[in-house]
């Protein structure tokens, strides 16, 4: 939230954005009514002016009222209330929405849920506040103001001198101190959704609408790659935000029902994992655009005939991302206020855990795509590679390591290298003077195969004594290869890989995950041209390493809403596996 930015009105021939702005604002300036029509693109729209605020005398008076400035109603007032709070004496306490990881000791760290002391927010980026005895900056996009600030820090329930909790204590009409916390948390989220809903509604309406009739300036590819699905959000957001109106108690707050709203959107909630996931080619779009001047001013056209908050685009477009991981903390604030005997509770109960699912199942789906590209990465460094590409059937790496073969009697054993993927186990042979180097040599469809555990000892199939042995047997053709792991502990590793992948195959067919084709081709196209330019092959992430420039003085100068996407995610136990296939493949750093 930050104060209106202010514009300078100009005669129209020396205005910024006379070369590509958006319907209408190319009259912003004149200061006299013009009754000659508006000429866009060759062609007369006499409606252009009027779509989204009204006639050119309008748009004057509003700049002319304002002293030529644009923002939000109460231009930044929530932010100025917050310094005069603490001018006057007042604390102001925020709660983390997400981890702040930080390795500057001018920045102030803490972990979703921590409580923070607010003590300067005149930074619409970055705030000063303190955890117990450490202070610094932090992004003020990671914290939201606490819904009651007059809570102890310590959150323990009021006491009576018996040492009893107090739940006789009223506010107001007979409402105990829990039922006015209830209420506090039942109007935030109506009133954050109501804002929410407005946010959407002037990307549409303010960016997309705008942008869609200038076909000059954008393909429909771009929009689709910029935006994403946020006229499907919006959609869904509008019909969710009536039903939680329909269950709101506006005479007794408290007694709101909106558990069941959540469990009834749960499934319609999912449309986010796609807007998530194509959250960073958005940005990346947005950054190549944006190095371009005429771009430029046409967004920053678009947001002030919106009458939108000082923000820019890229930050906007991040608000679809924080929501969705904000559902579970405002849900899990309300089952804290909520009594047992309360007709909510058990609604409210599941419906945190219905959404503490779609945010992992989000999280989960982001995860697979990211490792779409390292999939494309690992085969194209295979040398001599045959049939389909893996990402025709797979997109999870489960597990590897290195086995002996037989696929049938009197066969010498061979000693390979195996990657187990969803639907597939592929084979590869190391180069016998540089073992850094794979050549394809086969694979098995892992659909139709059965595991079988082979005891030590002579095996009466193969004729030979095993040890360490498993079976895949094949039903449709009723093949059989028999593997040898060096010790007892890999084999079972390999058997809980097995188990992993039937349970992951099953998982992405109730849940409907799917890569689409273009996906597909875009992750190949790229590890291509990566593999022919003799370019490293390992992955390069630049989106998260952030982290690693994070050194300043002072005031960050990095934005923290470019930082939220990756920290809004429940934190993942740390993985070495991909750091092990790069000790048996050229998976390098």
């Amino acid at each position: 939230i930050t104060s209106p930015v202010a514009f300078d009105i100009l005669p129209l021939k020396l205005h910024p954005f006379s070369q590509s702005t958006p319907t209408g604002l190319d009259c912003v300036g004149w200061k006299q009514r013009i009754s000659t029509p508006v000429i866009t693109d060759g062609a007369l729209d006499k409606t252009a002016l009027t779509d989204d605020v009204g006639s050119e005398e309008d748009l004057y008076e509003d700049f002319r009222s304002s002293n030529h400035r644009y923002g939000h109603p109460g231009g930044g007032g929530e932010q100025l209330a917050i310094n005069e709070l603490i001018s006057d004496g007042s604390v102001v306490y925020a709660e983390a929405l997400w981890d702040h990881v930080t390795m500057d000791d001018q920045e102030l760290g803490f972990k979703a849920g921590d409580v923070i002391e607010v003590m300067d927010a005149t930074n619409k980026e970055w705030w000063w506040g303190r955890i117990l005895d450490s202070e610094g900056w932090f992004p003020a996009s990671f914290v939201r103001l606490r819904v009651n600030q007059d809570e102890p820090m310590e959150d323990y329930p009021l006491k009576v001198e018996g040492g009893k909790e107090d739940d006789s204590r009223c506010f107001g009409m007979g409402q105990t101190t829990k039922d006015q916390m209830r209420t506090n948390v039942i109007n935030e989220i109506i009133s954050t959704e109501r804002d929410y809903i407005k946010h959407l509604k002037d990307i549409c309406e303010g960016y997309i609408k705008q942008c869609r009739k200038r076909a000059d300036m954008f393909t429909e590819e771009q929009l689709k790659t910029i935006f994403g699905n946020i006229e499907d959000i919006y959609r869904c957001q509008k019909k969710f935000v009536k039903a939680l109106e329909k269950k709101f108690n506006k005479d007794h707050p408290h007694l709101s029902e909106v558990g069941s709203c959540f469990l009834e959107y749960q499934t319609e909630f999912q449309i986010y994992s796609e807007y998530c996931n194509n959250h960073p080619n958005a940005c990346l779009e947005l950054s190549r655009l944006t190095k371009v001047n005429k771009y430029v001013y046409f967004f920053e056209a678009c947001r002030l005939l919106q009458k939108m908050i000082d923000i820019s685009l890229d930050g906007f477009l991040l608000t679809p991302v924080q929501k969705i991981c904000k559902y579970p903390l405002q849900l899990a604030e309300l089952l804290k206020y909520t009594n047992p005997q309360h007709r909510d509770f058990k609604d409210v109960e599941a419906a945190l855990n219905a959404m503490k699912n779609v945010a992992r199942l989000i999280n989960e789906r982001k995860r697979r795509l990211e490792n779409i590209d390292k999939i494309a990465q690992w085969q194209s460094s295979i040398e001599d590679w045959e049939g389909e590409d893996v990402l025709v059937r797979s997109s999870e790496l489960i597990y590897s390591g290195e086995l002996a073969k037989i696929s049938h009697p009197q066969a010498k054993s061979q000693q390979r290298m195996f990657f187990l993927f969803d639907h597939q186990l592929v084979c590869c042979k190391k180069d016998l003077l540089r073992r850094d180097i794979l050549y394809y040599k086969s694979r098995i469809n892992m659909d139709d195969i059965e595991i079988l555990d082979v005891e030590d000892g002579k095996d009466k199939d193969f004729n030979i004594s095993v040890k360490n042995a498993f079976k895949l047997h094949c039903r449709d053709t009723e093949e059989v290869h028999l593997f040898c792991a060096k010790k007892p502990e890999q084999k079972q590793r390999w058997l809980k890989a097995f188990e992993n992948e039937k349970r992951q195959v099953q998982l992405d067919q109730e849940t409907g995950f799917s890569i689409t084709e273009v996906q597909k081709k875009q992750a190949m196209l790229n590890a291509s041209k990566q593999h022919h330019a003799g370019k490293p092959k390992a992955v390069t992430r630049p989106y998260y390493d952030f982290l690693m420039r994070q050194k300043h003085p002072t005031l960050p100068t990095t934005l923290p809403q470019q930082q939220v996407f990756m920290l809004a995610e429940p934190k993942r136990k740390p993985s070495n596996f991909w750091q092990n296939i790069s000790r048996l493949t050229p998976f390098r750093k």
